[in-house]
């Protein structure tokens, strides 16, 4: 068995996560690759560190490993799939934080889940992503034009709202005045949008949220479309530029600039134990509240 790890921050929990993996992978004489800059994040880190040097390190993904460990929180998750893109490897979150929606594998329970993973105990939840598309053709976006939380576009330099004029399916929508608009998958239902005011979404649902931030009409709403639809874009504002979002990755475009935006033609796959579910990270999140752990 092959296993890819990968993480982006060192804490107290990282160090007895990392350490609690790795002596669990040796013990079962699993085929581990530490992401490179991660592996020298634990290098400076770690007083344990040499007793790993049996583990290789890796730039890049292929389709010969079986799993990735993502040591972290949500948001490492969302930089994991980076790597992951279309290839189909499965994902399983190591939570070093808060309880999150994606990595929810608390330190004490890393070896009965990695156990599990090799008994097959588990099942595989495939999560629907956002692409975008922009003319002119945007550089920054490109390479990785996809986003497994949300997309968004909202203001740049400025305290003035934009105005992010939109379409379905090449129907006029609205003009929202405010200071952007998300649109956002059922995975990321959980995050900036559920902030903004959106409604929390079941990872299976066929559908997309359009929400928008801070509106200066109240009777703007966040709206539920198929997840079929293609959605257009087009910001104007006082400001020349304005900002647009793909999970944790920003780039800046030019006011004018068509966006569109459909679902992508790949999905990521969650590792879900079987004594887990969504609705069961849900009531945790609802009853203990962002900052406690179950």
């Amino acid at each position: 068995m092959k296993v890819a790890i990968f993480g982006r921050f060192y804490n107290k929990a990282t160090t007895t996560s990392v350490e609690t993996l790795f002596n669990y992978l040796l013990k079962k004489d699993i085929d581990a690759y530490i992401e490179t800059e991660f592996f020298n994040i634990i290098l400076n880190e770690s007083p344990n560190i040499k007793d790993f040097t049996s583990f290789k390190t890796f730039d890049t993904l292929d389709t010969s490993f079986d799993f990735l460990v993502s040591v972290g929180g949500d948001g490492t998750i969302l930089r994991a799939i980076t790597f992951v893109k279309d290839i189909d490897i499965p994902i399983i979150g190591i939570n070093t934080g808060r309880l999150g929606f994606l990595a929810t594998i608390q330190v004490d329970a890393i070896e009965h889940a990695i156990q599990n993973i090799i008994d097959g105990h588990y099942k595989i939840s495939e999560r629907s992503l956002l692409s975008i598309e922009t003319i002119p053709e945007n550089k920054n976006i490109t390479s990785l034009n996809f986003a497994l939380n949300e997309i968004a576009v909202s203001r740049k330099n400025t305290t003035s709202m934009i105005t992010v004029e939109t379409h379905l399916d090449g129907e006029y929508l609205t003009s929202y005045w405010s200071d952007g608009l998300i649109i956002s998958t059922p995975t990321g239902s959980t995050g900036y949008s559920l902030s903004c005011g959106g409604p929390v979404i079941t990872p299976g649902t066929n559908s997309f949220v359009i929400t928008p931030i801070a509106p200066h009409n109240l009777s703007a709403r966040p709206l539920i479309i198929p997840d079929s639809t293609e959605i257009q874009l087009k910001v104007d504002g006082r400001e020349e530029n304005h900002l647009v979002s793909l999970d944790s990755r920003i780039a800046t475009l030019d006011n004018g600039t068509i966006i569109k935006i459909k679902k992508a033609d790949f999905k990521i796959k969650m590792i879900d134990l079987l004594n887990e579910s969504f609705l069961d990270t849900l009531r945790k999140k609802l009853l203990w509240g962002e900052d406690k752990r179950n």
